[in-house]
């Protein structure tokens, strides 16, 4: 195999280092080429010929010649890819009894998620128990002591991890480095894994995905797009200019109006609409952005549709329902409980304990005393396709049925959006144009809501532990990490619907494990005539005494049960790292 540089020969003046440098770089492009089969150079079996040496070059138990781990290490940290070092762990005869590993590349991951730095001081037999007795097994073996390279037929591996068993196919390749192996794989199952996933998402959610190539004129549909649709997939899908012909006449000039949007100057859309289907009228959704090219043209569209069909039934249900409260009871109190009785159907149980992405998470909404009125507050807390956790809770300025209606429009929509891979920062920016334009159910025309409201919406990815997250005209969120209290520094947003030109920043914190962060409505710390500071200082230090008092694990709800009487809605929610800090 060619290498992008000539490798330094003895009386080069060449480092050890860099010998080691070479030789890792050499027998991992070897083992990758082979792996994914794309044409590398196959040796004859027998040993593999030993590297030159440069003076004063020594074998090094740790793995590398002149080099220890820490060498390798070095080297793995700017190599992509799967690998890892392997140190023979020998018994008092001499005989290998296990391997520990010494070094890994940060994309190496193994069966169970541990990546990276977590599977540094592992014992192979200790962590893979079947691993023993296997060609695998046997392969390293031979190749710490004949250096022949080893690269075995792919092979099934099953470990139980939390009570559940995970089974995943791999190709491994093991390479000698001085006294240890360096060892790469390919995982041949993600792929599957990621689209059952996908696949189940899209079906407990009703809803399919869909991409058109503007420049290729053609179409992709998910399966579950069939379904909602109710459309014979021997048909095939429909292009976004035909999509009109295919709703409810009442809807078509609406839609023709967003495809002519979308297509022509690339504006992203989130437009309702109905179909016949064999079953009856059904009520869809569209949400679709452009990409476009460097003269802003759009050439592909991605997006998904929705099924609606059902939340509509419960909303016509629930709105048939109160109109003989109407008579009987008055229009304010129909009212209120109309709104009361959508808030219950669009939010999600008021009081729970979640597990996401390892994290433990407490949730607690409590409704405010003030009779009446009925608040806009909400939260959302699910998992994403990628693994990662979507966090947000927001609070739509105002009472009644029209800050329900903003609410459950902001909630699906943040969840739309967050699902489609968009950036947090866009997806404000993308709510706060919502707010500001609404279109008109009669007449199809732009119309200013004048809803305004706060937000705050964070992303946590497991794999490194960090959490992006933005505000809009939000209180901050609070950290408490080793015994203190602190509110984090706020990235720049103002509240959704005030202003056409405002901008969303993102801020970026690594948890720690024994961290909480509390994300929380006004409802928790205001108190009329009060500070707004003061309220800030007294909910860090009830926070700190709650989770001295050990009930950390019931943290949202406590809060909240300590403030009775109040005349706001109040939404809480605990995001604990798990683990002593």
């Amino acid at each position: 195999m060619k290498s992008d540089a000539p490798l330094p020969l003895p009386g080069d003046g060449a480092a050890p280092e860099v010998l080691v440098l070479a030789r890792v770089v050499a027998g991992l492009r070897a083992e990758i080429a082979e792996l994914k089969g794309d044409g590398g150079t196959t040796c004859a079996p027998g040993p593999s010929p030993a590297p030159p040496r440069a003076a004063g070059v020594r074998d090094d138990p740790a793995g590398g010649e002149g080099a220890g781990a820490e060498t390798v290490q070095r080297i793995l940290d700017v190599l992509s890819g799967t690998a890892i070092l392997l140190t023979p762990v020998r018994a008092p005869s001499g005989e290998v009894e296990d391997f520990r590993i010494d070094a890994a590349a940060p994309d190496a991951v193994d069966v169970a998620g541990r990546r990276g730095a977590d599977l540094i001081g592992l014992r192979v037999l200790e962590t893979y128990p079947t691993v023993v007795g296997t060609p695998l097994w046997k392969g390293y073996l031979d190749t710490l002591a004949t250096g022949t390279a080893y690269g075995g037929e792919p092979f099934t591996y099953e470990e139980v991890v939390a009570g559940l068993p995970r089974r995943s196919v791999f190709s491994v390749r093991a390479t000698r480095l001085g006294d240890g192996l360096v060892v790469s794989w390919i995982r041949h199952d993600d792929g599957e894994r990621e689209a059952r996933r996908l696949a189940d998402m899209q079906r407990l959610g009703n809803l399919g995905w869909s991409v058109w190539d503007l420049m290729a004129d053609t179409v992709s549909w998910s399966e579950q797009v069939y379904a909602v649709f109710d459309r014979e997939p021997a048909k095939g899908p429909l292009r976004l200019q035909d999509l009109p012909r295919h709703v409810e006449p009442g809807d078509a000039p609406r839609m023709s109006t967003a495809v002519r949007r979308l297509l022509e100057e690339g504006e992203a859309v989130d437009q309702p609409f109905r179909i016949a289907a064999s079953d009856g009228l059904r009520h869809l959704r569209l949400v679709a952005e452009a990409q476009k090219d460097a003269d802003g043209t759009p050439v592909e569209v991605h997006g998904f549709f929705q099924d609606l069909t059902a939340q509509r039934g419960t909303e016509l249900a629930l709105m048939e329902s109160e109109r003989s409260v109407l008579v009987h009871r008055g229009m304010l109190q129909a009212e209120h409980a109309l709104a009361a009785r959508l808030q219950d159907t669009l939010l999600p149980v008021p009081e729970q304990s979640l597990e996401l992405a390892g994290l433990c998470v407490d949730v607690a909404y409590v409704p405010s005393d003030s009779g009446l009125n009925v608040g806009g507050d909400w939260y959302s807390a699910i998992g994403l396709p990628d693994e990662s956790a979507l966090f947000v809770v927001g609070d739509v300025a105002g009472h009644g049925l029209a800050a329900v209606g903003t609410m459950a429009q902001l909630r699906f929509t943040t969840k739309g959006m967050t699902i489609t891979g968009s950036a947090l920062p866009d997806v404000l920016r993308r709510l706060n144009a919502l707010l500001l334009h609404s279109v008109s159910e009669s007449t199809g025309a732009p119309v200013t809501s004048g809803a305004t409201a706060t937000m705050v919406m964070a992303r946590y990815q497991p794999w490194d532990r960090r959490l992006n997250w933005v505000r809009a005209g939000h209180l901050p969120p609070l950290l408490v990490r080793g015994g203190e209290a602190g509110f984090l520094p706020q990235p720049q947003g103002s509240l959704l619907g005030a202003a056409a030109d405002s901008v969303y920043g993102q801020s970026v914190i690594d948890l720690l494990p024994g961290d909480h962060l509390l994300f929380y409505t006004d409802g928790l710390v205001e108190d009329p005539g009060e500070d707004i500071e003061a309220g800030l200082a007294r909910l860090a230090d009830l926070t700190l005494r709650l989770l001295e008092d050990g009930r950390g694990g019931r943290l949202a709800r406590s809060l909240a049960a300590l403030h009775p009487g109040h005349r706001d809605d109040i939404c809480v929610l605990d995001v604990h790292v798990p683990g002593d800090p």
